[in-house]
């Protein structure tokens, strides 16, 4: 099916003139058409403007000026504003609110060619790690139905999942990029602080990451190398822009270090079975991996996160709550009400004591291998509340693994699939680098990626 190509192989056959943008674009439109109506993971469709960048596309390929993403069906977050289109980021609050300024992610793509066909589905304010709202619905993990996509990137994750998109766009404040790759088989990358710019006032907030999703590591490296560098909106997007090598997947001589639990995680079998095999693809390879301790606790993490984002993501939306908590979703209230066991100081103070652990061990190796979710994914209309992970009932964001490494927000994090978990839902790995080190985390998924069994394709669709 032409709607599940790489882009990066897309790309080569529209440069050979063996594929027209229009019958891209044309199969990526009949697919959403098909299966939108039980995946729900567009907010809005631009078909009409794409068919005319489309057909833009093949005038540049046959006059040779065709530039790094064109004629690419993307998808883009609805969280991510283009100007003249809604942005409502699935609140009934913002119903109809028109964004007035593009982000910098979308301006980027569009200069580099790629066609944003549609918009994808989100949480109320991004700020739940599955995807449904009183605004757009419930949107469903193509893989299997009753469960979520994830959040809050889910719409983005749903439609790579179901050949809807080739690229998408997606952003992280507590692995809202990670939770949706690895619930649909796709590959998600969290770059580090600053390496991709964002719109204030959360560019300053450390916890929060705009990055790329895809169906492929190259693909994801591909969208990466177009979104990231310095922006004069952003002061603390960095200088210079990295460019991201060509991927040969060689980790002969690399040391991995390998954690299941990340301390006290309680980790779903399945989930541990893909890591183990993760572990074992890296090793025929030729890298060294050592399964090790962190002395981390759910606890603490959760402390450290929940006294973050009441500070800064919290309080933004118990602004809004003070006078409208009736039009919002119930995990959204319970966000504006979050009350923290500690001061956002001595959160951060936490944070520093959960990143010296890790720092000290990315001294001996080059990267760290762990899952991404506890759980394989979550019920399709979870509401936020307690959620049973391993046999034990808990807060439901500890069935997720990524939350440590927005603490360790300079730490590049790359989540690929590793398996599928017997309810047909996939589960992914996370690689964990050194702060900045982007290029040794997207050399070890190279690797995974060719190493490790191929999961197929959502059936049923």
């Amino acid at each position: 099916m032409l709607c599940y190509l790489s882009a990066t192989e897309a790309h080569r056959l529209m440069s050979r003139r063996e594929l027209s943008p229009v019958e891209l674009l044309t199969a990526v439109i009949d697919r959403a058409e098909a299966v939108e109506p039980r995946i729900n993971a567009f907010t809005e469709h631009l078909y009409e403007s794409a068919m005319e960048q489309a057909k833009a596309a093949e005038t540049a390929y046959l006059n040779g000026t065709a530039r790094p993403l064109e004629g690419v069906p993307v998808a883009v977050k609805e969280e991510h504003p283009i100007e003249g289109h809604t942005h409502e980021e699935g609140s009934l609050l913002l119903q109809g609110m028109v964004a007035e300024e593009s982000h910098p992610v979308v301006t980027r793509i569009a200069q580099a060619g790629g066609i944003i066909h549609a918009r994808t589905t989100t949480p109320e304010f991004s700020c739940a790690g599955f995807t449904h709202s009183r605004l757009w619905g419930v949107t469903r993990n193509p893989w299997n139905l009753d469960y979520s996509p994830g959040g809050s990137s889910g719409g983005s994750g749903a439609s790579l999942a179901a050949g809807t998109s080739l690229l998408a766009t997606g952003s992280d404040i507590g692995g809202s990029i990670r939770i949706p790759a690895s619930s649909c088989g796709v590959v998600g990358f969290k770059p580090p602080f600053g390496r991709v710019p964002a719109l204030p006032p959360f560019n300053l907030d450390q916890y929060c990451h705009d990055g790329p999703m895809a169906r492929t590591v190259a693909d994801v490296a591909l969208l990466q190398n177009v979104i990231a560098g310095p922006h004069p909106w952003d002061v603390a997007s960095l200088r210079p822009r990295l460019e991201l090598p060509p991927l040969t997947g060689d980790v002969r001589g690399m040391r991995i270090a390998l954690s299941l639990t990340l301390g006290d995680y309680l980790v779903e079998p399945d989930v541990v079975a893909g890591t183990l095999a993760a572990a074992e693809a890296l090793r025929a390879a030729g890298a060294v991996v050592e399964e090790v301790a962190l002395p981390w606790t759910r606890g603490q993490i959760m402390a450290a996160a929940d006294a973050h984002f009441a500070g800064i993501f919290g309080a933004g939306i118990g602004e809004l709550a003070a006078e409208h908590a009736d039009l919002l979703s119930d995990y959204t209230r319970r966000f504006a009400e979050m009350k923290p066991e500690l001061s956002f100081y001595q959160g951060m103070e936490l944070e520093g004591l959960i990143y010296r652990p890790l720092g000290e061990l990315l001294e001996r190796f080059d990267a760290l291998l762990c899952p991404t979710m506890a759980v394989p994914a979550f019920p399709a209309e979870h509401d936020g509340g307690p959620l049973s992970v391993n046999g034990e009932s808990g807060h439901y964001m500890l069935g997720v693994m990524t939350i440590p490494f927005n603490i360790a927000s300079r730490c590049p994090v790359l989540s690929v699939p590793s398996g599928v978990a017997a309810t047909g839902v996939p589960t992914g790995v996370q690689i964990v680098g050194r702060t900045y080190d982007d290029v040794t985390v997207f050399q070890v998924a190279s690797c995974l990626e060719a190493a490790l069994p191929g999961i197929g394709r959502p059936a049923g669709l």
